[in-house]
């Protein structure tokens, strides 16, 4: 599932595209995703303007002109294409080409100055994604919003916020950094990343991490995400950005998918080590991160 470089990777490829234009014509090729589309939701975008394409978590956020927000999630497998592109965004390598069979929902934005056209498409093949529209007074009352913990790179995620949050918690300190309720947006791959960084096993028990090493931590996880974005993410399978490229995090993964190598931890000398928690891998040092 992407995480949140990826989203804001597919963020910042929308957003010349879709900030300060109106949606001249909206089609959904079905009646749900994941979920169902609102009621007349095609009608309800067509002829709105996007006054800005922001990121909550890992959902991607256009607020309209009309007071709404037109809110995607992308699931496990969803993207966002633009086409027409000349030079693409980024420095990725190429992904496959969407299967056309997949193409859920078509946006057509207003001609431009030099009176070319736009047309986004989503493509989801295994349709976990899904879109609302929502009032922007009711959004932080949302059910998909209401609980959600700070941004990583907000002003309110910090070392005492992270020892606040831990206080009492037997849950390891992987598990706790993946509950959306205590920090939005991590995944996965990324915790795994920043606790190798910050020297922290991931199965300690969250509320035994020393504020010495949460100090640490915060900034690593703030460190992780922005050298993934600065590539476009990652990539394992389906995730491909606007421009349909692939990420190129992987190739700088420290402990990630790479059991039984060597820890690139300087003068360390221990294995990656994974185990299988959940349904997720889990991957450590466990002579470096304690």
């Amino acid at each position: 599932m992407p995480e949140l470089p990826e989203v804001e990777t597919v963020r910042r490829g929308l957003a010349p595209h879709l900030v300060g234009r109106r949606i001249a014509k909206a089609q959904t090729k079905r009646a749900d995703l994941r979920f169902s589309f609102p009621k007349r939701f095609a009608n309800r975008l067509e002829g709105r303007r996007v006054e800005a394409l922001t990121r909550r978590a890992k959902y991607l956020l256009a607020e309209l002109d009309d007071g709404h927000i037109w809110v995607t999630h992308l699931g496990m497998t969803g993207r966002w294409s633009v086409s027409g592109l000349k030079h693409q965004p980024g420095d990725f390598y190429y992904a496959e080409p969407p299967d056309p069979a997949h193409t859920h929902v078509v946006i057509e934005m207003e001609k431009g100055a030099k009176g070319q056209q736009t047309r986004l498409e989503f493509n989801d093949p295994r349709r976990f994604g899904y879109m609302d529209l929502i009032a922007r007074e009711d959004f932080d009352s949302h059910p998909w919003f209401k609980n959600l913990g700070p941004e990583p790179f907000g002003n309110a995620f910090h070392a005492p916020y992270l020892a606040e949050a831990f206080a009492g918690k037997k849950a390891n300190v992987k598990a706790a950094l993946l509950d959306q309720r205590v920090v939005a947006g991590l995944g996965n791959i990324y915790v795994v990343e920043a606790l190798h960084r910050a020297g922290i096993a991931p199965t300690r028990a969250a509320g035994s991490v020393s504020r010495l090493r949460l100090e640490r931590l915060a900034p690593a996880i703030r460190a992780v995400l922005e050298e993934a974005i600065a590539v476009g993410g990652s990539t394992l399978s389906d995730y491909a950005g606007v421009d349909g490229q692939q990420g190129g995090f992987q190739q700088r993964f420290r402990v990630y998918d790479r059991e039984g190598e060597a820890c690139v931890t300087p003068k360390c000398g221990g294995i990656i080590k994974r185990v299988v928690h959940g349904g997720r891998s889990t991957f450590w040092c466990a002579k470096c991160q304690r």
